[in-house]
């Protein structure tokens, strides 16, 4: 988020399970609802949620937040990430705007491309979209949502999208629409995070690699004329915090190849997660904050989501705020 709305700690947040819910025959919602009032109540200061249509099933994002913003006051609700591409920009904008205006501005857009995957490129068919357009039509819909979201009517000429005139009604409850976090690391990504968005949402394991694309938003955002103090960076990790470490390694493998059908040691290398006590989650995140990270959203890495949530909203949220 940008500077001004960046508070003085570090911000954490917790990723509804909306996949693993269906990972189960029962599909309720009723847990997620209860799991996102129980995370405000614990201290937690975010609740976000995932996308996809078809490669990894899930609850359509938008309208599961919706419900939560019913269900809570406080947290800050976002997406972890939407994959924008797949959608019309009029339809999402005004659809942002109707959650925006249900959770009183407290919605924040995290977006992405998706992944190479052949899951993910069906995906992009079932949904009568080019893949290899993907990009582009992020780049230009977050133009077109901006513009829907801040102007009275919108007339657009694009590559993807022409219309004339457009209104979007009501508009989001904060002025010009959400905060927009762009997620992904190659140089595309950290382009457009550079040049239009309000922060960098990384899910990345090796700390090198995160501090050089920091720095490489911060050196575009300049040749772009904007300062890279007005980008915040958000950062999205996969936890299992127990006091047996043995435990903790098995629960997260057993649960990032059951997410992914890939193996751990090629996962891990690409994904921030960790495994072990409390203690060491701690010293695990603290260079990660010093290299830039203002605000950290944590998925739990195992089939005890609400013991994960209990556990570090009881015992590591206090030194993890701490650590800001």
């Amino acid at each position: 988020m940008a500077t001004d709305d960046r508070p003085a700690r570090l911000q954490v947040g917790v990723l509804l399970p909306t996949r693993e819910a269906l990972f189960t025959a029962d599909s309720s919602a009723a847990p997620l609802l209860a799991m996102s009032e129980r995370a405000e109540a614990l201290g937690f200061d975010s609740l976000w949620v995932g996308d996809s249509l078809t490669a990894r099933p899930r609850f359509e994002p938008l309208t599961m937040l919706a419900a939560v913003a019913a269900r809570t006051r406080r947290v800050a609700l976002g997406t972890a990430v939407l994959l924008p591409a797949l959608r019309n920009p009029v339809l999402l904008a005004h659809a942002v705007a109707t959650v925006d205006r249900l959770a009183e501005g407290r919605l924040i857009l995290g977006v992405g491309l998706g992944n190479k995957s052949e899951e993910s490129q069906a995906e992009f068919r079932a949904a009568g979209v080019p893949f290899e357009h993907r990009a582009s039509r992020l780049s230009e819909l977050l133009r077109v949502c901006r513009a829907l979201w801040s102007e009275e009517k919108v007339t657009h000429e694009g590559r993807f999208w022409n219309f004339e005139g457009v209104a979007v009604l009501p508009k989001p409850h904060r002025k010009g629409g959400p905060p927009i976090l762009v997620g992904g690391g190659g140089p595309l990504m950290l382009k457009l995070t550079a040049a239009a968005a309000d922060g960098w949402f990384p899910n990345i394991a090796d700390l090198a690699t995160l501090k050089a694309g920091w720095e490489q938003i911060g050196a575009a955002a300049q040749a772009a004329g904007r300062s890279r103090a007005g980008i915040g960076m958000t950062f999205y990790v996969t936890l299992n915090v127990q006091s047996d470490r043995r435990q903790a390694e098995e629960a997260l493998r057993g649960f990032m190849e059951r997410y992914y059908h890939r193996p751990y040691e090629v996962l891990a290398k690409r994904q921030a997660c960790y495994a072990g006590d409390g203690e060491g989650a701690v010293s695990w995140l603290r260079p990660f904050v010093e290299a830039g990270v203002r605000h950290v959203v944590v998925r739990f890495g195992g089939a005890d989501q609400a013991a994960q949530l209990k556990r570090i909203g009881r015992d590591l949220l206090p030194r993890l705020h701490a650590l800001g």
